[in-house]
């Protein structure tokens, strides 16, 4: 999220200071208000923010021109100027002149401070914490604000995962998951849905079309590394409002495995049982895998 934040922060200080001595369009209005709130986000007051942007985009300048840009009162726009350049985010460069910090320096410092910051929060909340033996279940609702932890999930997973996702989600994450593959990690897909075969241990679940009613949504299925479960219904049509469950709770997430497992066996016997067909060399092979991966 950080580097979000400060990615749009510097394209749009770099956007601002391009546009100096034109007329604002709507694009350019939109850029700098996008740009007034990550500011805020990262701590910036008001008067910071209009001053710092009004700068950017015309330097150097002084008090009276600047109070002009920024909307700024000339009784206290030198207040502001005063603190900012105490906070070294402007330099005075001659009497009465000043020029903003560089947006990619101050980029650099914003990062520096806030991973100093959580380095030091880290910490403190480690000391602090007191030893327990729950890990409790938390609920994620919105659909972006889980597809985000299945993403941070994936990015860090070390050693397997193993998912079961519809194909909306599954384009989603494909690009997270195709990456935890590649450095090493045991991806073992279960896709509610015809999609194209893409990693070694992957299957589709028999006859997906039947899912959406007989479950009443999209399951959504991530364990990580065995320490680590997202999982649950997005309700057709309530997506937004839908529980999603987190958890690190070791019984939650072996049954849960548990059950990511068993539909691999589902697949398989499904194939052999109902279709009678054989199953293919690279089905046989993935048979053996789940089988032994308890």
């Amino acid at each position: 999220m950080l580097d979000n934040i400060l990615n749009i922060c510097l394209f749009c200080c770099s956007y601002g200071s391009s546009i100096q001595g034109n007329a604002a369009t709507p694009i350019a209005t939109t850029i700098i208000m996008d740009t007034y709130n990550k500011l805020n986000q990262l701590g910036f007051s008001q008067y910071e923010i209009s001053c710092y942007l009004s700068l950017v985009a015309k330097h150097p300048s002084n008090g009276s021109r600047l109070s002009r840009l920024s909307g700024i009162s000339r009784s206290r726009i030198y207040d502001v100027l005063r603190n900012m350049t105490k906070r070294g985010l402007i330099l005075e460069v001659e009497n009465g002149l000043y020029v903003p910090l560089p947006p990619d320096e101050l980029m650099k410092r914003l990062r520096n401070r806030f991973e100093s910051n959580l380095s030091i929060l880290k910490k403190q909340l480690t000391e602090a914490s007191q030893e327990t033996t729950y890990e409790y279940i938390w609920v994620i609702r919105g659909y972006e604000e889980v597809l985000k932890k299945a993403g941070e999930m994936i990015r860090s997973a070390r050693k397997e995962l193993y998912v079961r996702l519809f194909p909306k989600a599954g384009s989603i994450l494909e690009r997270y998951l195709q990456e935890a593959a590649a450095r090493g990690v045991g991806v073992r897909y279960i896709s509610m849905g015809d999609i194209p075969l893409t990693f070694d241990i992957q299957v589709v679940h028999p006859e997906p079309e039947k899912l959406l009613d007989t479950i009443g949504g999209r399951s959504f299925d991530i364990i990580s590394d065995r320490s680590e479960a997202l999982v649950g219904i997005f309700e057709e049509g309530n997506e937004d409002l839908s529980p999603i469950n987190w958890t690190r709770n070791r019984w939650f997430i072996i049954a849960n495995r548990d059950s990511l497992r068993h539909d691999f066996f589902h697949y398989f016997l499904h194939k052999v049982y109902d279709r009678k067909e054989a199953l293919s060399e690279r089905e046989k092979r993935i048979y053996k895998l789940i089988k032994s991966d308890d």
